[in-house]
């Protein structure tokens, strides 16, 4: 059985990327309902060394529509990085990605396949110490379903399943998540190191350019 290019990556990524803009709402709902103030929640971290969450949503939507840009131009040159906004720009930036999958037509998609491309993708000089090296263009050699595969989707998925673990929903909510329940751990709000508003993580800073994967 043969599948294309378009079934194996647009209607995944569309399906998840609703799914997000899904929790997204469903967080603002349990922010009212808790007294919470979903911007206290942008900066948000499960753990102090890991990107905070409007660094996953701008991830996972760089990996849907950039990666597919990527596999259509031969260049992943996702915008960069704007860091913090508030919620309501991070749930309008998820919206815009559903409107841009939406867009794509399977017989347009199915032109880009069989490609072969050499992208630049950035990734650490020291790739046993990822976290703390600095992390410089390469060049690789991929073919149109090789990197939505084995880069773009596998990335998209793990910032997808973060941000669900990041989000400011019940922990019962996450549980129940059709998306990610059995992936993304039962963390409560209570359970995510929420920084001061507006501070920054000082390895993504909003000029910078994605650093992949994380």
């Amino acid at each position: 059985m043969t599948i294309s290019l378009y079934d194996l990556s647009v209607p995944t990524f569309l399906q998840t990327v609703t799914a997000v803009a899904g929790f997204l709402d469903r967080a603002v709902t349990h922010c009212v309902k808790t007294g919470a103030d979903p911007d206290d929640f942008v900066n948000a971290r499960l753990f102090a060394d890991m990107a905070p969450f409007h660094f996953q949503i701008e991830a996972l939507v760089h990996h849907a529509v950039w990666g597919l840009e990527a596999v259509k131009n031969g260049v992943f040159a996702p915008p960069a990085l704007i860091g913090a906004v508030p919620f309501a720009d991070l749930q309008a930036m998820v919206g815009k990605a559903v409107t841009a999958l939406e867009a794509l037509a399977p017989d347009e998609v199915n032109g880009w396949a069989g490609r072969n491309l050499d992208i630049y993708i950035h990734r650490p000089l020291n790739e046993q110490e990822a976290t703390t090296s600095k992390w410089v263009p390469r060049q690789l050699a991929f073919t149109s379903e090789t990197f939505l595969l084995s880069f773009s989707l596998p990335n998209f998925h793990f910032h997808a399943v973060t941000a669900h673990a990041h989000a400011p929903i019940s922990a019962a909510d996450k549980q129940l998540d059709g998306m990610v329940a059995t992936l993304a751990p039962p963390n409560s709000v209570a359970d995510v190191e929420v920084p001061p508003h507006g501070a920054l993580h000082e390895k993504f800073p909003a000029s910078s350019t994605l650093p992949l994967p994380l």
